[in-house]
């Protein structure tokens, strides 16, 4: 359980557990195969542990971002549903869960507030509790929510090709895009390498940088705005890979597709 106030934030989310998001301040906008989302103050989400997407946390009127987040240990969902049953969902869930604005739900996040004012960390025994009263409010309001948290599944071995077409623009770890894939890091590599007939470090690299010259080129977008948005940690490192990689800076692509040196 945390309360965050930032200024602004914005990177790669992959979660390892279940989490419940609720928005005090600001905005937050989660985006994932090729869908933008936006949540509000007073809005609520879940996202599903493994959901590969990138969030930005932003201010508003000259405040920081609030929101408070709760993470769902596996083995305290597993006792709530077995103290709970109900019909279980095969399927596996793919994207959020947004709520519906309800007054418990409210008032639950609203008791929340005063913990994250203590200095010291919260007792164990009184975070499950919170936690199990908040899956007792889901389990109320929102019955939907148990096929995300009473799901546990790992990935399974995913189509190589199709995967990473999709998410390259995201700036893991080989060992992330392993994982997601259902591989080990060593059948990921062998495996790409058969397929693209390169490593992943380039491959990467090539597909961030046609994606980003052409949303300077075409989309008149600011190289400053869309580095992040290609998978590259910080502008330099963008400008350097971009220079080294089509013979000039991306602040000079106008005049170089003019000249006929665009892709």
């Amino acid at each position: 359980m945390s309360c965050k106030r930032e200024k602004h934030y914005s990177g790669e989310l992959m979660l390892d557990q279940h989490a419940f998001v609720y928005i005090y301040a600001g905005t937050m906008e989660f985006v994932y195969a090729d869908q933008r989302h936006t949540f509000l103050p007073g809005e609520a989400v879940i996202i599903p542990r493994h959901q590969l997407g990138r969030l930005s946390k932003i201010p508003a009127n000259d405040q920081p971002f609030t929101s408070v987040s709760i993470l769902f240990p596996e083995e305290l969902l597993r006792e709530f549903y077995t103290e709970h049953p109900a019909k279980q969902i095969m399927e596996k869930w793919t994207g959020h869960l947004k709520m519906k604005h309800h007054l418990l739900m409210e008032s639950l996040f609203n008791s929340l507030l005063p913990y994250f004012e203590m200095h010291e960390e919260l007792p164990a025994d009184l975070r499950d509790l919170k936690i199990r009263e908040t899956l007792t409010v889901l389990n109320s309001i929102a019955p939907e929510a148990r096929h995300i948290l009473n799901s546990f599944h790992e990935p399974g071995k995913l189509d190589l090709t199709s995967f990473m077409e999709q998410n390259f623009i995201y700036n893991l770890p080989l060992e992330k895009f392993a994982y997601l894939t259902g591989r080990s890091l060593s059948a990921f590599k062998k495996d790409f390498k058969a397929i693209f007939k390169t490593t992943p470090g380039r491959w990467l690299t090539t597909k961030r940088l046609e994606r980003a010259h052409y949303q300077i080129a075409v989309q008149k977008k600011k190289p400053s705005d869309i580095y992040l948005d290609t998978g590259f940690e910080n502008l330099s490192h963008f400008s350097h890979a971009f220079k080294k990689n089509f013979g000039y800076p991306p602040t000079e692509i106008r005049s170089n597709t003019a000249a006929g040196k665009a892709l």
